[in-house]
C-alpha cells in the first residue's frame, strides 16, 4: 500500500469509525463493508486496524465522560459493579467465537449476512421508539437494565448490529430512564474497546510478523485514522446523548433498512464479493 492510498482510506475509516461507533448504526459492520469496497487490507490485517480505530473512539468516550468514569469509583461502586457483570457475556462470546464470526463475515456470503445484521438493527430501533414513547413512566437504572445490556452487547458482536444501538434499545425496553442507558452505553465500550486491544496485543506478541506486514505507510495510515476516529467520535458521542433522551430513532433505523437493501443490491449485481 503506498502512502497517499494509506492516507486518504485511513481518513475515511478513521471518519466513519467516530461516528458510528456511537450512532446506532454499527460501526463494524460500516468497517467490514468498506474494506470490501476500498480494497484497504493494512497488510492483511484489518482487525489490528479496525481495533486501533475503536482506540480512538474510545479517546472520545473518555474526554466526554470523564466524570461519569470518575463517579465509577465512589462507593458503594453499583454502577461500577454492574458494569463489569455487564462485560461478561461478550467477553466470553469474544473469546470463543470471535475467530468464527470473522471467518463468516469475511467469507463467502458475508455481505449476506452483514446486510440481515443492518436490517435487524433497523427492526430493533424502530420497535425501541414505538414502546419508548408510549412508556409513561422510566425505572431508576438498576441490575436487570445493565445486564439486559451487557446481553445484548454480546449479540452485537456480529457486525452489522450496532453495539451502541442494540444495548441502548435492551436498556430502554427493560424499562431503564433513557438517559442513564445512554451513559451506561457508552461506558460500555471501555472495557470492551481496552479488552481487544489487549489481545490483538497479545496475538501481536505471539506473531511479530501481524504487524510488520503492514508497513511503514500502513502506520502513519492508522496513526492518521486513531486521530479522526477520536475527533469524529468525540461529536457523535455529543450527538448521541441527545437523541437518546428524544427517542428519535427511526431515522437511523431507516438509513440501515436502506443500507441493508444496497448491499443485496450490490451483492447480486457482482460490485461487492
Amino acid at each position: 500500500m503506498d502512502f497517499f492510498t494509506a492516507i486518504w482510506q485511513s481518513i475515511v475509516l478513521g471518519t466513519v469509525q467516530g461516528l458510528t461507533e456511537f450512532l446506532p448504526v454499527s460501526s463494524s459492520g460500516h468497517l467490514a463493508l468498506l474494506h470490501r469496497i476500498l480494497g484497504a487490507d493494512f497488510g492483511g490485517n484489518t482487525l489490528f486496524f479496525d481495533i486501533m480505530l475503536h482506540v480512538g473512539t474510545l479517546v472520545a468516550v473518555v474526554a466526554v465522560l470523564w466524570r461519569d468514569i470518575l463517579d465509577l469509583f465512589k462507593k458503594p461502586f453499583k454502577t461500577l459493579l454492574i458494569l463489569i457483570v455487564a462485560t461478561i457475556p461478550a467477553g466470553i462470546v469474544g473469546l470463543l467465537f470471535n475467530g468464527w464470526i470473522e471467518e463468516i463475515t469475511n467469507g463467502q456470503y458475508g455481505v449476506i449476512i452483514l446486510s440481515c445484521c443492518f436490517a435487524f438493527t433497523a427492526v430493533l430501533l424502530l420497535v425501541t421508539e414505538h414502546i419508548a414513547k408510549k412508556r409513561q413512566q422510566a425505572q431508576p437504572f438498576g441490575w436487570k437494565h445493565g445486564i439486559s445490556m451487557g446481553l445484548m452487547q454480546a449479540v452485537a458482536l456480529f457486525p452489522g448490529i450496532s453495539r451502541s444501538g442494540s444495548t441502548i434499545c435492551a436498556g430502554v425496553l427493560s424499562g431503564a430512564d433513557r438517559k442513564s442507558v445512554a451513559h451506561f452505553s457508552f461506558l460500555m465500550s471501555i472495557p470492551v474497546i481496552l479488552g481487544s486491544a489487549l489481545v490483538s496485543g497479545l496475538d501481536i506478541v505471539k506473531e511479530p510478523e501481524l504487524v510488520t506486514s503492514i508497513g511503514a505507510s500502513g502506520f502513519v495510515g492508522i496513526a492518521v485514522g486513531v486521530v479522526f476516529a477520536a475527533v469524529s467520535g468525540f461529536f457523535a458521542v455529543k450527538f448521541m446523548l441527545r437523541i437518546i433522551e428524544k427517542a428519535n430513532y427511526k431515522w437511523f433505523s431507516l438509513y440501515l433498512a436502506l443500507l441493508a437493501v444496497t448491499c443485496i443490491s450490490l451483492y447480486a449485481a457482482g460490485v461487492i464479493a
